[in-house]
């Protein structure tokens, strides 16, 4: 077992009003991950996942996966894990 890692993903395209945040939530349940997917104001959507690296990575990969006519690009960052999250959901901050 491996330190736990962070994905943040920051996905642009038509990502907003075509269901990204639902679709998150619902694949999360076949991962053992914690997190946030939310809206941000210049329209893309963030994804932050926390959790064993092949867990995120498989999580992040079906997100993806799922929505990929609506991504036109992404950008993938991995860090340590900070263990701030119990559970994985929807966040309504923003920047």
């Amino acid at each position: 077992m491996g330190e736990p890692v962070r994905a943040r993903v920051i996905f642009r395209g038509r990502v907003q009003g075509v269901g990204f945040r639902y679709t998150a939530t619902r694949l999360v349940s076949s991962h053992d991950v914690t997190g946030y997917v939310m809206n941000r104001a210049d329209g893309s959507v963030e994804l932050v996942a926390e959790g064993e690296r092949t867990e995120v990575d498989a999580f992040v990969r079906s997100v993806s996966e799922r929505m990929a006519r609506h991504i036109h690009g992404a950008e993938l960052s991995w860090t340590p894990a900070t263990g701030e999250f119990t559970e994985f959901g929807v966040s309504f901050g923003g920047d």
